[in-house]
């Protein structure tokens, strides 16, 4: 189910010189912000929770999930090229998979390594801050790029969509509206951040069991549909 050959091409897609720099970009203002607040406000646990919350895990991990999992095949797709994956003899499920791999190690790579760095910074994981949001970018890692991997498969305007999603749902609706919250990767995370973390600093609207059944259920759902609209693609190209 993995193929090194497809993983490598989508590799050397996402890490492109434009990709490559928005991704570098949004890290690297989360340090930046860490850095200034531990300046200017000392050590603070709250302060801390604040910001991996409000900026690492609501903001930056799912837009790096939109680059990332969009990216994967969605560029392919659009420009035709993906004829050309899908003429070798490589399993159709075999270059999905390999492009979900694909995209959930950068988005992981560009948003849990600097949020754990970030907690380090403000707080030096006190409370368990740090390795608990980590964790939660790491998981919404997954969701997020099973769901805009399968947004590159089914639209051309998967980019646009998954901003929406992100920017709007996730962190608009998600803040205002309370039933939005349930339906949110960002809470589900948050549900095993809470755990981790210590008592009263992070809070979660899903239980853990819920939470953790919905992302396994959303990943393994959205990665099958992905795999089902290649596999009509080829069909609609052979005839």
């Amino acid at each position: 189910m993995y193929n090194p050959t497809v993983a490598r091409l989508t590799y050397r897609a996402l890490l492109g010189r434009r990709r490559a720099a928005v991704l570098f970009l949004l890290p690297g203002l989360l340090l930046l912000i860490a850095a200034a607040v531990r300046a200017f406000n000392g050590v603070d646990d709250q302060v801390a929770a604040d910001v991996l919350g409000g900026f690492a895990l609501a903001t930056m991990v799912p837009l790096i999930g939109v680059i990332a999992g969009t990216g994967a095949i969605g560029p392919e797709i659009d420009d035709g090229s993906i004829v050309y994956l899908l003429a070798k003899p490589v399993k159709r499920p075999t270059i999905i998979v390999t492009k979900l791999i694909v995209a959930i190690a950068v988005t992981m790579a560009f948003s849990a390594i600097p949020t754990l760095l970030a907690g380090l910074i403000l707080n030096g994981n006190g409370q368990q801050i740090a390795v608990a949001y980590m964790v939660a970018a790491l998981v919404a890692s997954i969701a997020y790029s099973a769901l805009f991997l399968l947004l590159g498969t089914v639209s051309r305007h998967a980019v646009v969509i998954g901003l929406v999603y992100a920017l709007v749902w996730e962190t608009l609706f998600g803040s205002l509206v309370s039933g939005a919250r349930t339906l949110s990767v960002q809470q589900w995370s948050l549900a095993l951040a809470e755990k981790i973390g210590a008592e009263g600093m992070i809070a979660s609207d899903v239980g853990l069991p819920v939470a953790v059944a919905l992302l396994v259920g959303v990943t393994l759902l959205a990665t099958a549909y992905a795999g089902q609209k290649l596999r009509r693609l080829t069909l609609a190209g052979e005839e």
